[in-house]
């Protein structure tokens, strides 16, 4: 692994450490030129399926963009690292177990939701806000009912 810092390819593990239910490893790593210390997660490389957007075009399964719309909605939030990339994870799983090669971006953005909602509530609206085009405060507020009406689970469980 290089060092994104300055590039170097000599880096050693200095931490690792299984995450997402053992599905993932998280590993501490230190540049041996300039010392620099980050963490990377490793995880099997297996095929997910195809999302065919709203417009009827297709397109490879993206983790970045996911993680990115994730974070979006998770700015200046309290909620760690590592739950966001275990969260990450789930989803991957998830999408990938319904063993179908291709999948409607809806199911997609439904699972992003579903993650939301357990991670951290106002990220969840502020993502839903979006996703769900809200046009005025009353689609936010009825959202922010049917929210408190529903029982809150802690961000692992898989209910």
């Amino acid at each position: 692994m290089h060092c994104p810092f300055c590039g170097t390819h000599d880096t050693k593990v200095t931490d690792s450490r299984l995450v997402a239910d053992g599905d993932q490893v998280r590993r501490r790593r230190q540049c041996a030129a300039c010392g620099e210390r980050f963490t990377t997660y490793e995880t099997a490389e297996l095929v997910m399926p195809r999302v065919i957007k709203a417009d009827g075009s297709r397109e490879v399964f993206d983790e970045t963009k996911l993680r990115a719309g994730m974070l979006r909605a998770l700015e200046k939030r309290p909620v760690s690292a590592e739950s966001i990339e275990a969260a990450v994870e789930r989803m991957r799983q998830r999408l990938r177990a319904k063993g179908e090669r291709e999948i409607e971006s809806r199911e997609v953005g439904e699972e992003v939701m579903r993650a939301l909602k357990r991670l951290d509530q106002v990220a969840y609206i502020r993502f839903a806000s979006v996703y769900r085009r809200f046009q005025d405060i009353d689609e936010f507020r009825a959202e922010i009912d049917r929210l408190a009406q529903e029982p809150h689970f802690p961000p692992n469980d898989d209910h």
